[in-house]
């Protein structure tokens, strides 16, 4: 499984893409390593990550618009699992993405669930459009090139049915959203040229342009270039501030970006970007139409929107692959050392996190009490079937008496919640051990306990906790914006 020498582990990460149009697999081996010094508290830290394979490239198997075909996934998987000459069991941590247009799917959860299940102990299932925005930046390397040239980096990941826009600055992710455009969204025959499939986000741009096309018809190539132009443009609305035109407010699928920066650098990455870089102009339908979609059109407008003055244009370290990449190799952070945990309880995946106060806690022990209840509330209909994690920045204090304080008032207003469900705390503080250590001692060991530091979390946010590594020092911790979007 890992190995370790001296004090570096090396763990194996996957990523698997399930998109719109295609789907395939990495495989890294990520290094890990107690950065600190020998004097200081163990901090554990990826130092370095190595892609060991990269699968083909698929077209993802449908059954039909509404189905993804499992067992045809799950076959390509397999396939390429024996072609990297790897076995599940082998796989430390990863991520599962379905991403764009599939995500939509009717049974997207249950393929994700199937798919967590075959590709190893700790996979993360995840989908939604802010992590996958933030995930194809990573692995397209915009976060490392605003780190090394300290400029504001906007990635655009454009797919098969979806654009997810990332903004990064000196390595960190600051802004992203999602918009509902991509290269699938219109599919031609081949070898009619007419239209095959119209995407509900396709019907709505061609009808704010004043279009009205129906499945049959052979549009000519001003009539395709036409709507890839309004479609780009849909996508540049977004860049600038001010009230959003009706053709992106419609097709937006996540928060508008903040505006509060300058955007210096523009890349594209996603199976697209490559005709944003290379593609060739097209004199006839035919000349693009191999792939019976408009995505190499779509590439051509993308370029001429944002070749202009207003940004650079760069390309970036990967293209179709940097969601993939991102996935296996950035999706995964470590906790800090100081933790407290039942090992027996983990892996556990996508754990609800409510986080009762947004800056520090309350110094007064009967507001923390009130709030952390009021809380807790929201997840009490079903009886607690579930558990949750509960973040804070810390203790509000690291005086031994105030963390035996919050400690106790943690333990009343759970009592409930505690007859079913193990305590998981999330703190950015470095006291997870004697926080941890006090509940166990206040609960008689009757409960389950998962206390957690150095990770930041928020209200809303989904988390996974994978198995200890580095002899129980750490454990791997993924973070999730959105699980799955909501359909109307």
């Amino acid at each position: 499984m890992n190995s370790t020498n001296r004090d570096v582990e090396k763990i194996v990460s996957v990523g698997i893409d399930v998109g719109t149009t295609t789907t395939q697999i990495v495989v890294s081996r990520i290094q890990v390593c107690n950065t600190a010094p020998g004097s200081m508290v163990p901090r554990m830290s990826i130092i370095g990550k190595e892609v060991l394979y990269r699968s083909n490239i698929h077209f993802t198997p449908l059954l039909s618009r509404e189905l993804i075909n499992a067992q045809g996934v799950k076959g390509i998987i397999d396939k390429e699992f024996h072609k990297a000459g790897i076995k599940p069991q082998e796989i430390d941590t990863g991520a599962v993405i379905i991403t764009g247009e599939t995500a939509k799917k009717e049974n997207a959860r249950s393929l994700l669930d199937a798919l967590a299940g075959y590709a190893g102990n700790f996979v993360v299932a995840t989908a939604g459009p802010l992590l996958e925005s933030v995930l194809a930046g990573r692995g397209a390397g915009a976060a490392a090139i605003s780190s090394e040239l300290h400029r504001v980096v906007l990635n655009i990941d454009v797919g098969g049915g979806t654009s997810n826009l990332a903004v990064f600055k000196e390595g960190k992710a600051i802004d992203s959203t999602c918009i509902n455009i991509g290269g699938r969204l219109i599919e031609l025959d081949p070898k009619r040229d007419c239209i095959k499939y119209l995407a509900p986000a396709a019907r709505i741009v061609l009808e704010e342009s004043g279009q009205h096309w129906q499945i049959g018809q052979r549009p000519s190539i001003e009539q395709l270039r036409f709507i890839v132009v309004q479609m780009a443009k849909a996508i540049k609305n977004l860049l600038n501030p001010g009230i959003l035109p009706a053709i992106s407010k419609r097709i937006l699928m996540g928060p508008l970006l903040r505006h509060q920066y300058p955007i210096h650098l523009v890349s594209f990455s996603g199976g697209v970007a490559d005709f944003v870089y290379s593609g060739d102009e097209a004199t006839i339908v035919q000349d693009f139409n191999k792939y019976g979609d408009i995505g190499p059109l779509l590439g051509l407008a993308l370029r001429e929107a944002f070749n202009d003055e207003q940004w650079q244009l760069i390309r970036p370290r990967e293209t179709i692959r940097a969601t993939v990449i991102g996935a296996g190799t950035h999706s995964m952070n470590l906790s800090g050392s100081t933790i407290d945990i039942s090992p027996e309880l983990l892996p556990l995946r996508n754990i609800p996190v409510v986080k009762p106060f947004a800056q520090e806690v309350p110094l007064n022990l009967i507001e923390f009490s009130n709030i952390l209840k009021a809380q807790l509330s929201a997840y009490d209909s079903d009886g607690f079937k579930e558990p949750v994690a509960i973040a804070m920045k810390g203790p509000g204090g690291m005086g031994f008496k105030r963390i035996q304080e919050i400690a106790s008032e943690i333990v009343q207003v759970t009592k409930e919640y505690l007859e079913s469900q193990p305590l998981i705390l999330i703190l950015e503080e470095d006291c997870g051990k004697v926080l941890g250590q006090t509940l166990r001692v206040l609960t008689g060991g009757k409960c389950g306990v998962i206390c957690l530091d150095q990770i930041t979390a928020d209200d809303g946010d989904y988390i996974d906790i994978g198995v200890p590594i580095m002899d129980g020092a750490t454990v791997p911790v993924v973070i999730k914006t959105l699980i799955f979007e909501n359909r109307d």
